[in-house]
Protein backbone atom coordinates (compact mmCIF):
# COMPACT_ATOMS: atom_id res chain seq x y z
CA UNK A 1 0.00 0.00 0.00
CA UNK A 2 1.30 3.41 -0.98
CA UNK A 3 1.63 5.81 1.97
CA UNK A 4 1.90 9.55 2.49
CA UNK A 5 4.12 10.96 5.22
CA UNK A 6 2.62 13.55 7.54
CA UNK A 7 4.58 16.58 8.72
CA UNK A 8 5.51 14.82 11.96
CA UNK A 9 6.82 11.73 10.16
CA UNK A 10 3.75 9.55 10.75
CA UNK A 11 2.90 7.38 7.74
CA UNK A 12 -0.70 7.23 6.50
CA UNK A 13 -2.13 4.90 3.82
CA UNK A 14 -3.19 6.83 0.73
CA UNK A 15 -6.25 4.60 0.34
CA UNK A 16 -8.67 3.86 3.15
CA UNK A 17 -12.24 2.96 3.97
CA UNK A 18 -14.94 5.38 5.12
CA UNK A 19 -17.96 4.47 7.28
CA UNK A 20 -20.15 7.55 6.84
CA UNK A 21 -23.90 6.77 6.86
CA UNK A 22 -23.55 3.29 8.38
CA UNK A 23 -25.06 4.01 11.84
CA UNK A 24 -26.31 0.46 12.46
CA UNK A 25 -23.56 -0.99 14.65
CA UNK A 26 -24.00 -4.61 13.54
CA UNK A 27 -23.93 -3.69 9.87
CA UNK A 28 -20.99 -1.34 10.34
CA UNK A 29 -18.96 -3.96 12.21
CA UNK A 30 -19.60 -6.50 9.44
CA UNK A 31 -18.73 -4.00 6.69
CA UNK A 32 -15.49 -2.93 8.40
CA UNK A 33 -14.58 -6.59 8.97
CA UNK A 34 -15.06 -7.20 5.24
CA UNK A 35 -12.92 -4.18 4.42
CA UNK A 36 -10.15 -5.44 6.70
CA UNK A 37 -10.24 -8.84 4.97
CA UNK A 38 -9.90 -7.10 1.60
CA UNK A 39 -6.79 -5.34 2.90
CA UNK A 40 -7.87 -1.91 4.10
CA UNK A 41 -5.95 -0.61 7.12
CA UNK A 42 -7.01 3.05 7.13
CA UNK A 43 -10.51 3.26 8.64
CA UNK A 44 -12.21 6.66 8.81
CA UNK A 45 -15.01 7.26 11.31
CA UNK A 46 -16.32 10.20 13.36
CA UNK A 47 -18.21 10.98 16.54
CA UNK A 48 -21.16 12.17 14.45
CA UNK A 49 -21.33 8.86 12.54
CA UNK A 50 -22.37 7.06 15.75
CA UNK A 51 -20.39 3.95 14.83
CA UNK A 52 -17.01 4.25 16.56
CA UNK A 53 -17.89 1.20 18.68
CA UNK A 54 -18.43 -0.91 15.57
CA UNK A 55 -15.10 0.13 14.10
CA UNK A 56 -13.36 -0.73 17.35
CA UNK A 57 -15.07 -4.11 17.55
CA UNK A 58 -14.16 -5.03 13.97
CA UNK A 59 -10.51 -4.11 14.46
CA UNK A 60 -10.29 -5.92 17.78
CA UNK A 61 -11.90 -9.08 16.39
CA UNK A 62 -9.69 -9.07 13.27
CA UNK A 63 -6.77 -10.55 15.20
CA UNK A 64 -4.44 -8.10 13.46
CA UNK A 65 -2.08 -5.99 15.58
CA UNK A 66 -3.45 -2.54 16.40
CA UNK A 67 -0.24 -1.00 15.04
CA UNK A 68 -1.15 -2.22 11.54
CA UNK A 69 -4.17 0.09 11.44
CA UNK A 70 -4.54 3.81 10.88
CA UNK A 71 -7.76 4.97 12.54
CA UNK A 72 -9.26 8.42 12.03
CA UNK A 73 -12.06 10.03 14.01
CA UNK A 74 -13.42 13.57 14.22
CA UNK A 75 -14.68 15.91 16.95
CA UNK A 76 -18.25 17.05 16.26
CA UNK A 77 -19.56 20.61 16.61
CA UNK A 78 -21.58 19.81 19.75
CA UNK A 79 -18.29 18.89 21.48
CA UNK A 80 -16.51 22.12 20.54
CA UNK A 81 -14.40 23.89 23.15
CA UNK A 82 -11.28 22.79 24.97
CA UNK A 83 -12.65 20.82 27.93
CA UNK A 84 -15.66 19.40 26.14
CA UNK A 85 -13.58 18.36 23.13
CA UNK A 86 -10.94 16.75 25.32
CA UNK A 87 -13.61 14.75 27.14
CA UNK A 88 -15.08 13.69 23.80
CA UNK A 89 -11.67 12.46 22.63
CA UNK A 90 -11.42 10.28 25.73
CA UNK A 91 -14.92 9.00 24.98
CA UNK A 92 -13.93 8.19 21.39
CA UNK A 93 -10.93 6.23 22.69
CA UNK A 94 -13.25 4.30 24.97
CA UNK A 95 -15.72 3.51 22.20
CA UNK A 96 -12.93 2.47 19.84
CA UNK A 97 -11.35 0.38 22.62
CA UNK A 98 -7.96 1.87 21.82
CA UNK A 99 -5.08 3.50 23.68
CA UNK A 100 -4.54 6.00 20.88
CA UNK A 101 -6.19 7.34 17.72
CA UNK A 102 -3.94 7.73 14.69
CA UNK A 103 -5.59 10.91 13.43
CA UNK A 104 -8.13 13.22 15.03
CA UNK A 105 -9.78 15.97 13.01
CA UNK A 106 -12.08 18.90 13.75
CA UNK A 107 -15.10 17.79 11.75
CA UNK A 108 -16.48 21.22 10.82
CA UNK A 109 -15.13 24.79 11.11
CA UNK A 110 -17.90 25.91 13.44
CA UNK A 111 -18.31 26.49 17.15
CA UNK A 112 -15.33 27.24 19.38
CA UNK A 113 -12.98 25.23 17.20
CA UNK A 114 -9.83 26.93 18.48
CA UNK A 115 -10.60 25.43 21.87
CA UNK A 116 -11.22 22.10 20.17
CA UNK A 117 -7.85 22.32 18.47
CA UNK A 118 -6.11 23.05 21.79
CA UNK A 119 -7.75 19.91 23.20
CA UNK A 120 -6.36 17.89 20.30
CA UNK A 121 -2.90 19.40 20.80
CA UNK A 122 -3.09 18.39 24.47
CA UNK A 123 -4.13 14.84 23.60
CA UNK A 124 -1.40 14.72 20.94
CA UNK A 125 1.29 15.71 23.46
CA UNK A 126 -0.04 13.04 25.83
CA UNK A 127 0.27 10.36 23.14
CA UNK A 128 -3.48 9.77 22.92
CA UNK A 129 -3.46 11.00 19.30
CA UNK A 130 -0.66 10.37 16.79
CA UNK A 131 -1.63 13.16 14.37
CA UNK A 132 -4.09 16.07 14.28
CA UNK A 133 -5.84 18.03 11.58
CA UNK A 134 -9.08 19.51 10.32
CA UNK A 135 -11.93 18.70 7.99
CA UNK A 136 -13.97 20.97 5.73
CA UNK A 137 -11.67 23.95 6.31
CA UNK A 138 -11.67 26.11 3.18
CA UNK A 139 -8.39 27.91 2.36
CA UNK A 140 -9.29 31.09 4.30
CA UNK A 141 -10.08 29.30 7.56
CA UNK A 142 -7.31 26.80 7.02
CA UNK A 143 -4.66 29.53 6.68
CA UNK A 144 -6.06 31.29 9.74
CA UNK A 145 -5.93 28.26 12.04
CA UNK A 146 -2.57 27.09 10.67
CA UNK A 147 -1.02 30.39 11.74
CA UNK A 148 -2.51 30.57 15.23
CA UNK A 149 -1.95 27.11 16.69
CA UNK A 150 1.12 25.43 18.15
CA UNK A 151 0.96 22.40 15.86
CA UNK A 152 -0.28 23.19 12.33
CA UNK A 153 -2.88 20.79 10.85
CA UNK A 154 -1.28 17.71 9.34
CA UNK A 155 -4.35 16.72 7.30
CA UNK A 156 -7.33 18.59 5.85
CA UNK A 157 -10.20 16.37 4.72
CA UNK A 158 -12.43 18.15 2.21
CA UNK A 159 -14.93 17.31 -0.51
CA UNK A 160 -12.76 16.26 -3.45
CA UNK A 161 -13.69 14.41 -6.63
CA UNK A 162 -13.24 14.86 -10.36
CA UNK A 163 -16.01 17.49 -10.51
CA UNK A 164 -14.56 19.48 -7.59
CA UNK A 165 -10.83 18.92 -7.52
CA UNK A 166 -9.85 21.59 -4.96
CA UNK A 167 -6.75 22.62 -6.90
CA UNK A 168 -6.30 25.96 -5.11
CA UNK A 169 -6.94 24.39 -1.72
CA UNK A 170 -4.41 21.68 -2.62
CA UNK A 171 -1.77 24.34 -3.32
CA UNK A 172 -2.46 26.00 0.02
CA UNK A 173 -2.20 22.70 1.88
CA UNK A 174 1.10 21.92 0.18
CA UNK A 175 2.44 25.32 1.22
CA UNK A 176 1.68 24.45 4.85
CA UNK A 177 2.97 20.85 4.60
CA UNK A 178 -0.56 19.53 5.10
CA UNK A 179 -1.86 16.36 3.45
CA UNK A 180 -4.98 16.70 1.30
CA UNK A 181 -7.60 14.04 2.02
CA UNK A 182 -10.77 13.53 0.02
CA UNK A 183 -14.22 12.80 1.33
CA UNK A 184 -16.79 11.84 -1.28
CA UNK A 185 -14.30 10.73 -3.98
CA UNK A 186 -17.26 9.41 -6.01
CA UNK A 187 -19.47 12.46 -5.25
CA UNK A 188 -21.96 9.89 -3.90
CA UNK A 189 -22.79 9.05 -7.52
CA UNK A 190 -24.12 12.51 -8.36
CA UNK A 191 -24.00 13.90 -11.92
CA UNK A 192 -24.04 10.34 -13.31
CA UNK A 193 -20.54 9.98 -11.89
CA UNK A 194 -20.03 6.31 -12.75
CA UNK A 195 -21.29 6.79 -16.32
CA UNK A 196 -19.16 9.83 -17.07
CA UNK A 197 -17.94 9.48 -20.67
CA UNK A 198 -14.40 10.62 -19.96
CA UNK A 199 -13.91 8.26 -17.02
CA UNK A 200 -15.53 5.32 -18.81
CA UNK A 201 -13.47 5.87 -21.98
CA UNK A 202 -10.20 6.14 -20.08
CA UNK A 203 -11.11 3.10 -18.02
CA UNK A 204 -11.45 0.98 -21.16
CA UNK A 205 -7.81 1.69 -22.04
CA UNK A 206 -6.61 0.19 -18.77
CA UNK A 207 -9.27 -2.44 -18.23
CA UNK A 208 -10.59 -0.49 -15.26
CA UNK A 209 -13.93 0.96 -14.15
CA UNK A 210 -14.77 4.65 -13.99
CA UNK A 211 -14.59 4.41 -10.18
CA UNK A 212 -11.07 2.98 -10.29
CA UNK A 213 -9.97 5.68 -12.74
CA UNK A 214 -11.41 8.40 -10.46
CA UNK A 215 -9.57 7.03 -7.43
CA UNK A 216 -6.35 6.60 -9.35
CA UNK A 217 -6.52 10.22 -10.54
CA UNK A 218 -6.70 11.52 -6.97
CA UNK A 219 -4.00 9.14 -5.76
CA UNK A 220 -1.62 10.28 -8.51
CA UNK A 221 -2.26 13.83 -7.31
CA UNK A 222 -1.17 12.71 -3.82
CA UNK A 223 -4.68 12.98 -2.38
CA UNK A 224 -5.71 10.44 0.27
CA UNK A 225 -9.02 8.75 -0.59
CA UNK A 226 -11.53 6.95 1.65
CA UNK A 227 -14.25 5.47 -0.60
CA UNK A 228 -17.24 3.97 1.18
CA UNK A 229 -19.34 1.00 0.13
CA UNK A 230 -21.17 -1.79 1.94
CA UNK A 231 -20.53 -4.28 -0.88
CA UNK A 232 -17.41 -6.44 -0.60
CA UNK A 233 -16.95 -6.78 -4.37
CA UNK A 234 -16.81 -3.00 -4.70
CA UNK A 235 -14.40 -2.79 -1.77
CA UNK A 236 -12.12 -5.11 -3.72
CA UNK A 237 -12.57 -3.07 -6.87
CA UNK A 238 -11.76 0.19 -5.07
CA UNK A 239 -8.70 -1.43 -3.50
CA UNK A 240 -7.37 -2.62 -6.85
CA UNK A 241 -5.97 0.68 -8.13
CA UNK A 242 -2.23 0.23 -7.74
CA UNK A 243 -1.52 -1.95 -10.75
CA UNK A 244 -1.89 0.78 -13.35
CA UNK A 245 -0.88 4.41 -13.86
CA UNK A 246 -2.75 7.08 -15.79
CA UNK A 247 -0.80 8.78 -18.55
CA UNK A 248 -0.21 12.54 -18.51
CA UNK A 249 -2.70 12.84 -21.35
CA UNK A 250 -5.40 11.05 -19.39
CA UNK A 251 -4.61 13.04 -16.25
CA UNK A 252 -5.10 16.24 -18.26
CA UNK A 253 -8.43 15.00 -19.64
CA UNK A 254 -9.73 14.30 -16.13
CA UNK A 255 -8.37 17.62 -14.89
CA UNK A 256 -10.72 19.35 -17.32
CA UNK A 257 -13.76 17.79 -15.61
CA UNK A 258 -13.26 20.16 -12.68
CA UNK A 259 -16.29 22.44 -12.25
CA UNK A 260 -14.89 24.04 -9.07
CA UNK A 261 -18.24 23.87 -7.28
CA UNK A 262 -19.50 21.70 -4.46
CA UNK A 263 -22.12 19.10 -5.26
CA UNK A 264 -23.22 19.08 -1.62
CA UNK A 265 -23.00 22.41 0.23
CA UNK A 266 -20.93 25.55 0.71
CA UNK A 267 -19.77 26.79 4.10
CA UNK A 268 -20.05 30.30 2.70
CA UNK A 269 -23.85 30.01 2.44
CA UNK A 270 -25.73 31.31 5.53
CA UNK A 271 -28.41 28.62 5.16
CA UNK A 272 -25.74 25.92 5.26
CA UNK A 273 -24.14 27.36 8.39
CA UNK A 274 -27.51 27.62 10.11
CA UNK A 275 -28.19 23.96 9.31
CA UNK A 276 -24.88 23.00 10.88
CA UNK A 277 -25.90 24.97 13.98
CA UNK A 278 -29.00 22.76 14.20
CA UNK A 279 -26.89 19.61 13.79
CA UNK A 280 -24.52 20.94 16.41
CA UNK A 281 -27.31 21.41 18.93
CA UNK A 282 -27.25 25.21 18.91
CA UNK A 283 -30.80 25.73 17.59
Amino acid sequence: MKEVVLSNGVKMPILGFGVYQIPDLNECEKVVSDAIKVGYRLIDTAQAYNNEEAVGNAIKKSGIDREEFFVTSKVWISNAGEEKAYASILESLKKLQMDYIDLMLIHQPFGYYYGTYRAMERAYKEGKIKAIGVSNFYPDRFIDIANFVQIPPMVNQVETHVFMQQKKAHEVMQKYSCIHESWGPFAEGRKEFFNNETLVEIGKKYGKTSAQVALRYLIQNNVVVIPKTVHKDRMEQNFNVFDFELSNEDMNKISKLDEKQSLFFSHYEPETVEQFMVWGGRK
